[in-house]
This record gives structure tokens, C-alpha cells and sequence, in this order.
């Protein structure tokens, strides 16, 4: 009796489970192949940008973001720059679900002083180009069908030439330099719109 109540709770156990995948087949119908973004920590900073991300097989993506900022805000700061950030993604599940690890790289000019940061920022202005690469984590999560939203970590490398400045607005070239950094290379809170 007992054997034949077994085999019974197991029949019933596998015909929800595959009860379950059918009804997640129609609820969940396979991954995006394109989407929109835009950075809401930039959105923050008045930086213009739009990214989009496409898929480019079963577990990898392009995502590629571009920021722009050209404004000069009160009291002459400036933080104009533009940024472009190509990165490859490899997703542990599968593209546009759940976490990945991505590699990228960077490209960007810029144009930055007179910050309430302290320090050189506060009292000179930077005017120059930066490339380099980092690697990133993130996570994404989709909230519908159209809408998702995820965030991204990377750390990495960037070489920057500059000329300082020694006023916010103009002056005499105190120097030309360079500069190696290695940090935090990308962060980013994005709001996501599937197109396809």
C-alpha cells in the first residue's frame, strides 16, 4: 500500500511540475532580442544618455551606452564630457535573466572644474580624453513584459591626458599631464524598454 502511494504522490509530483513549465512557457515567452536603456545615476547628473543592449546569442549580449553632457551649470562648474562604453555580457542563466559578467570598454572626452568635490576639482578645470577597460557584474530583472531594470558594478583601468587649468573659466595652461587609474570604471541603475 505504501509503495503504491508513493508511486502515486510521485506521478502527481511530476504532473504539476510539468504543469508548471507549460504554464511558464505561456506566461514567459523567451528572451528580448532588443532593448533601450537609460542610466538613472546619470539621469541624476543631468547627463544625457541612451543605451541599447541586443542579443547575440543564448547567453551573451552588446550593450552599448552613450553619455553627453554639454551643459556648464551654476557659478561656471562645469562637468561636460561624452562617454561611450561598449561592454560584451555573459549571462550564468540566459540573455536578459538574471545575473552576468560582463567585460567592457571606454572611450570618453571631457571638460570638468570648479566642483563642490574639494580638492583639484574645486580649484582647477581638466580638459582632456580617457580610454581604458574594466570588467563589471549586474543583475537584471524584469518587472513586465516591455519593462525591466537592472544594476551594474565594474571596476578596471583608465589612462587620461589632460591640460590643467588654474581658473574655472580661463588662464594660462599650468601643465599637461597623464594620469592611470585603476577603480571603479562603470556604475549604473538602468531603466529598461524592451523593444523585441
Amino acid at each position: 500500500m505504501k509503495l503504491k502511494f508513493a508511486f502515486f504522490a510521485f506521478f502527481l509530483l511530476q504532473l504539476s511540475i510539468v504543469s508548471a513549465q507549460d504554464s511558464f512557457r505561456r506566461v514567459v515567452p523567451g528572451t528580448p532580442h532588443f532593448a533601450l536603456k537609460s542610466n538613472l545615476l546619470y539621469d541624476a547628473t543631468g547627463t544625457i544618455n541612451l543605451g541599447f543592449e541586443v542579443k547575440t546569442g543564448r547567453k551573451h549580449t552588446l550593450d552599448v551606452p552613450v553619455n553627453y553632457n554639454p551643459w556648464t551649470f551654476h557659478e561656471n562648474r562645469k562637468w561636460k564630457h561624452f562617454l561611450v562604453q561598449p561592454e560584451l555580457r555573459y549571462w550564468l542563466c540566459e540573455a536578459f535573466q538574471g545575473h552576468f559578467l560582463g567585460i567592457h570598454g571606454h572611450y570618453g572626452q571631457y571638460n570638468v572644474g570648479n566642483l563642490p568635490f574639494g580638492g583639484n576639482l574645486k580649484d582647477s578645470r581638466y580638459e582632456g580624453w580617457l580610454a581604458g577597460g574594466g570588467f563589471s557584474y549586474g543583475y537584471h530583472r524584469m518587472l513586465s513584459n516591455r519593462w525591466s531594470i537592472e544594476a551594474t558594478l565594474g571596476l578596471g583601468y583608465a589612462y587620461l591626458s589632460y591640460d590643467k587649468y588654474p581658473c574655472k573659466k580661463c588662464g594660462e595652461l599650468l601643465k599637461s599631464d597623464k594620469k592611470h587609474y585603476l577603480g571603479v570604471t562603470k556604475a549604473a541603475v538602468s531603466l529598461i524598454y524592451i523593444i523585441k
